[in-house]
């Protein structure tokens, strides 16, 4: 059975960092475009980042770019986000997901950012950032 697993959510203080996991099995995902969506209380899930299957290029939306990076670990089937100046704003369950299409381009964020585009999803891990 193939599944997504993300682990590494908390409570981490204004300013601080966190990085947080997501694990698969039954899929490589090494051959996957994944992404990580963060949806807060009370509003829609947003796409945030994602990264290629082809070469590892990574996209961001504006609200994390600059303080947000996506990683593979190969060996271990795992990618991971690695978020630092961390805000109140940012707080949210956070899910990965995995697509076996390759979004390349000017439009490889907003392709990125389309859930119907993920077979593969995670259960959730919940960031909270305050003080």
């Amino acid at each position: 059975q193939s599944q997504l697993v993300e682990s590494g959510g908390g409570l981490v203080q204004p300013g601080g960092s966190l990085r947080i996991a997501c694990a698969a099995s039954g899929v490589n995902l090494n051959y996957f475009t994944v992404a990580w969506f963060r949806q807060a209380p009370g509003k829609e899930r947003e796409g945030i980042a994602c990264i290629n299957p082809n070469d590892d290029n990574t996209a961001y939306a504006d609200s994390v770019k600059g303080r947000f990076t996506m990683s593979r670990d190969k060996d271990i089937n795992t990618v991971y986000l690695q978020m630092t100046g961390l805000k109140p704003g940012d707080t949210a369950v956070y899910y990965c997901a995995a697509s076996l299409s390759a979004f390349v381009g000017p439009r490889m964020l907003r392709l990125c950012q389309t859930e119907t585009e993920y077979g593969y999803w995670g259960q959730g891990t919940q960031v909270t950032v305050s003080s």
